[in-house]
Formats: C-alpha cells, sequence, structure tokens
C-alpha cells in the first residue's frame, strides 16, 4: 500500500499555513512513520501502550505544546493543532495520550494551579518523566460530572478524598493524578500522586476501541492529603470543562488524520483492485464514496483552520469547539466506516489501518463530550433555550 500519511490538501491549505506549522506537522508525520507504524498494530492486538516513545515525543515538543513557560514549547495551536491530526493519523490511542498529558492534566494545573505546583509538575511533564491522568468521569456519571460521587471533606490541614473515577486515558501509568471531587462549597480539583495510600488503579481489559491506550479505574478510599495538593482556582464545573474545550480542541484536529488514513487506505486499495473489467476506483459508486470523503475532510480543515486562528486570536468560544468536535468525528467515523466498506473483506483485518481507526472512532465520538450532547450544547447556543436538565 501506498504511504497512508500523505497529504490530502485539495484546496492547497498548506499555503496558508506559516514555516514552523509545516515543519511541525512534517516532524510528526516522520515521527509516526517511524517509530509508531512498524508497531501499532501489535500494540493493539495486545492491549498495550508503547510507552516506550514517551521520551521522544517530549524530545520533540508534543506535551504542552501550545502552553507558555515552564519548559513547554510556546507554539502557536494552529501547530498544536497539526499534532493532534498527525498523532491520530498513525492512531486514536496515540493522539488520546498526548492530548490527556497536554489539554487535561497540564492545562489543568496551568489554568487552575498555584505557581509552587505549575514550577513543581509542568517542567517534568512537558519532559514527559511525569505522566498525567484527567479524573472526571465516574462509572455512573459521564455526560453529566455536576453529579459526581466522589467527594474531598476537611481534616485538619489538609482533605480526605473518597470516590471512584472510570475511563481514565493513562490512568495505571500516570505519575500524577488531576482528580476532581465535591467539596462543601462545590467542585474542586486535587492532585494525587501515585503511590499514595488509599489510591489505587484498575485497568480496564477487554476493549474492542483504543486498544493501544491505557484505559483505567481510579480509586480513593480515604486518601489524605495536604493543601497544597488543592488546585486553589478551581471552583466548580467551570475549571474541569474548560481544559475539556481545550482537549476537544485537539480531538477536532486529529479526526482529520484518522480519516485522512482511512481516506487514502481505500483510494490505494481501489485504485489497485480489480473486480470484472476495470480497477474498483473505476466505477461510479465507488468514486462517489471517494469523493464524498474528500469534500467531507477538506470542510473539516477548514473549520479547524478558522478554530485555530480564533483561538491564537483569544476569540474561540467553546461552543465552535464543539460544533468542530461533533462535525470532524462525525465526519471521520463515517469516512472510516466507508473506508471499510470499500475494502470489502480485507476492511477487516489488520493488514489494513481502517478497521482499528474505524474502531477507535467510535470512543473518539462518545468521549469527552459525545456526539449527542456537543449537539444540546449548539441547540442551546442557537435558540438561547437549554435541552439539559
Amino acid at each position: 500500500m501506498a504511504d497512508s500519511l500523505k497529504d490530502l490538501d485539495f484546496l492547497d491549505l498548506d499555503e496558508m499555513l506559516g514555516p514552523e506549522e509545516r515543519m511541525v506537522r512534517d516532524t510528526v508525520r516522520q515521527f509516526v512513520q517511524r517509530e509508531v507504524l512498524p508497531t501499532i498494530e501489535r500494540n493493539f492486538a495486545s492491549e498495550t501502550f508503547p510507552k516506550e516513545i514517551v521520551p521522544q515525543m517530549a524530545e520533540l515538543g508534543f506535551f504542552g505544546a501550545n502552553l507558555k513557560g515552564y519548559g513547554c514549547a510556546g507554539m502557536n495551536n494552529i501547530a498544536y493543532g497539526l499534532i493532534m491530526q498527525e498523532l491520530e493519523a498513525g492512531d486514536s490511542g496515540l493522539r488520546s495520550f498526548a492530548s490527556v498529558q497536554s489539554a487535561l492534566a497540564m492545562y489543568s494545573i496551568y489554568a487552575w494551579g498555584s505557581e509552587a505546583q505549575k514550577l513543581r509538575y509542568l517542567p517534568e511533564m512537558a519532559k514527559g518523566k511525569l505522566i498525567g491522568c484527567f479524573g472526571l468521569t465516574e462509572p455512573d456519571h459521564g455526560s453529566d460530572p455536576g453529579g459526581m460521587e466522589t467527594r474531598a471533606h476537611r481534616d485538619g490541614d489538609g482533605w480526605v478524598l473518597n470516590g471512584t473515577k472510570r475511563w481514565i486515558t493513562n490512568g495505571s501509568i500516570a505519575d500524577v493524578a488531576v482528580v476532581y471531587a465535591k467539596v462543601p462549597e462545590g467542585i474542586t480539583g486535587f492532585l494525587v500522586e501515585r503511590g499514595k495510600s488509599g489510591f489505587a488503579t484498575r485497568d480496564i481489559h477487554g476493549k474492542f476501541s483504543m486498544r493501544a491506550s491505557v484505559t483505567s479505574e481510579l480509586i480513593f478510599d480515604d486518601v489524605r492529603l495536604d493543601d497544597g495538593a488543592r488546585l486553589p482556582a478551581a471552583r466548580g464545573l467551570r475549571a474541569p470543562l474548560s481544559c475539556l474545550t481545550q482537549a476537544r480542541y485537539g480531538i477536532s484536529w486529529g479526526a482529520i488524520g484518522a480519516a485522512r488514513t482511512c481516506y487514502h487506505c481505500a483510494l490505494d486499495y481501489t485504485k489497485a483492485r480489480k473486480q470484472f473489467t476495470r480497477p474498483l476506483a473505476g466505477y461510479q459508486l465507488v468514486q462517489n464514496k471517494l469523493v464524498a470523503m474528500l469534500t467531507e475532510i477538506t470542510k473539516a480543515q477548514l473549520i479547524c483552520l478558522r478554530l485555530g486562528q480564533l483561538k491564537d486570536a483569544n476569540k474561540m468560544r467553546p461552543e465552535q469547539v464543539s460544533f468542530a468536535k461533533r462535525n470532524n468525528v462525525g465526519m471521520a467515523l463515517e469516512v472510516a466506516r466507508m473506508a471499510r466498506d470499500m475494502l470489502g473483506a480485507n476492511g477487516i483485518v489488520t493488514e489494513y489501518p481502517v478497521i482499528r481507526h474505524m474502531l477507535n472512532l467510535e470512543t473518539v465520538n462518545t468521549y469527552e463530550g459525545a456526539f449527542d450532547v456537543q449537539t444540546l450544547v449548539l441547540g442551546r447556543d442557537i435558540t438561547g433555550l437549554s435541552a439539559f436538565d
């Protein structure tokens, strides 16, 4: 098969990127080609994350790439988005690792932590020497994080934390967990380091999606924390939701990478495979599908490019990110399903990347704001009427 990581740029959008943005994109693409693709099917089959590549990702500036200071690269948001796009062109689990490290764990500390916390954690996280996770979702509370049952109460000069978080990317390999809990005053965040008495993790196995990603349950049983473990500015749901906005921004870019890989795989396959009198790509129905794929991917690229411009200008609204996440992930999942169909029986084997991307995108379509929830966010924005309770 031809190179599935090659670009798709029907409207010459590359001309709108600066030299640094192109360099970042090409560097990540080469990294994925060299370090990820040779082993990712094996990781997917064995339900393992390739942790050995984390130091290289850190050295290239992937973690906290769009944050300023504290050892972070300080890239603009389009460059950061292109990192997410190229990582997910390899595998959604790879992008998910970097996204959680950067947009959820590091951003939580960057936006809501004390200066001491920033100095303690962010430089080491940027170097990949500390891995973070983000504990918001619970076994019975996903789309409604305000219903969380995890609690923390004062105990002398510190806190005692109890509860369970579930579906946590990086959970069991994290050195520090950003955990949101209810306190008498509302909701706040805590930094819980690995090894704390009463803190345990349990990996979730048997997944048919995101198999090359670590997904865990976090259990807190009378975990004692000093007051310095609390994120002092994190008050209310605004704090974790702001982090999810950062993550959804990256997901919107990442989905393009997965869709692009599936598109190129389908294009190359149908041009090479002959049925009846000609290559499959010479039939009208196949060309109709290829054109639909190209059209939707190109529209998603335009959305992300404009969203990145708005983010760099500090004009981006959370609802615009919901728009991009809803459209782009839904698009990518449809492209993957279409590509799987076009490959016929070969669409379900690991010789081709399509089925892996398709299964991963089922999760991406759900996590960090499900498709239907993003629909309701947009509905509230355009009507002024909330369909949420």
